[in-house]
């Protein structure tokens, strides 16, 4: 399974290939860190965000691979969102960006 280095690294390729959101999201990785996304600025720097998506690493590297279904995922408590809104207006940003990252 993917480090939290490696994952933000393969985050940081892909928003800066130009697919990066519109928001600020941080991805709060249930105790193993955060990857915090503005733009094609990527760190693990615990910043403020217009989303926060709670999810844990292993999740978010299914969520990537379109191996974990993401209503299933909320439905089911293992993906939290601070905005449902927000975060079903950037789901074709935030999920392109993720495919890359897988």
């Amino acid at each position: 399974m993917a480090t939290l280095e490696e994952l933000t690294d393969r985050i940081r390729r892909a928003a800066a290939s130009g697919d990066g959101l519109g928001r600020a999201v941080k991805l709060d990785l249930k105790g193993e860190g955060v990857i915090h996304v503005d733009g094609a600025t990527v760190t693990n720097d615990d910043l403020p965000a217009d989303l926060i998506v709670s999810v844990s690493r292993s999740d978010l590297v299914k969520l990537g691979k379109g191996e974990l279904d993401p209503m299933r995922a909320v439905m089911t408590g293992r993906l939290k969102l601070s905005d449902m809104g927000l975060a079903m207006r950037m789901m074709p940003e935030v999920r392109a960006l993720f495919e890359k990252a897988a």
